[in-house]
């Protein structure tokens, strides 16, 4: 079996070292980058199964860095690192799209949790082959295969990334029926937290504007509840 290869990103030289050395010394296959120009140029040149980044690198910062390998690969799970613990910075962090979030310090145990946890997530999401569940699904005019994680309207195709997938899969398992919040968070995101709600939203509203070209179809928001697919048919 492939290890699973982790893009490690950080330019304090002792940190990088004993983060390699330890995730190394659990079966990973570290590449060890010190900024993120040649983090992303690494990340082009092998394939990668998991991302962790510093937020302050230098000639490329982590969160830069991050769009940019979005802008190629959607899916890859992202983890940053940084000393900060502004709400601000931590929120432009799930913006990016990150899986997760790691204020330092912490201790190496925590980050083997947080990647184990993101890695049995992506094993799952967006399909489970542990459930016989739908596939496709009809969303007023639009076609939505979680499979191949695409939603389709009129011949056009868009390719949602994992979270996006995963997201519409739950709301259409329960069309026209109210989701909770914290079920789709522990679902989606592996975890109930004031940041990952703040990502969560910014997906929802993704997904509204995805929908958008059937007025027949909203995403209802019930503040401090959940979510609600309105698609205007019977239950």
């Amino acid at each position: 079996m492939n290890k699973t290869t982790i893009l490690l990103v950080e330019d304090d030289p002792n940190l990088s070292m004993v983060l390699k050395d330890y995730l190394e010394m659990l079966g990973y296959a570290i590449l060890l980058c010190n900024n993120g120009a040649d983090g992303l140029e690494a990340f082009h040149n092998d394939q990668v199964d998991l991302c962790i980044l510093d937020v302050m690198l230098p000639k490329k910062d982590g969160f830069t860095l991050a769009a940019d390998i979005r802008e190629t690969n959607r899916e890859v799970p992202v983890i940053f690192l940084t000393a900060k613990s502004l709400k601000e910075d931590r929120i432009k962090g799930f913006q990016t799209g990150c899986d997760d979030y790691i204020t330092k310090p912490f201790s190496t145990e925590e980050l083997s949790l947080r990647i184990e946890a993101i890695l049995r997530r992506c094993q799952l999401d967006p399909e489970s082959p542990s459930t016989n569940s739908a596939k496709t699904f009809n969303i007023g005019e639009y076609m939505f295969d979680s499979g191949n994680m695409t939603l389709s309207l009129a011949g056009d195709e868009r390719l949602l990334t994992r979270k996006e997938t995963a997201l519409l899969k739950i709301l259409c398992q329960n069309k026209n029926k109210l989701v909770a919040r914290e079920y789709v968070l522990r679902e989606v995101w592996g975890n109930n937290d004031y940041f990952l709600g703040r990502s969560m939203d910014v997906f929802i509203a993704k997904l509204r504007k995805y929908l958008s070209g059937d007025p027949g179809i909203s995403i209802i928001n019930v503040h401090g509840t959940g979510f609600k697919l309105d698609t205007g048919e019977s239950k």
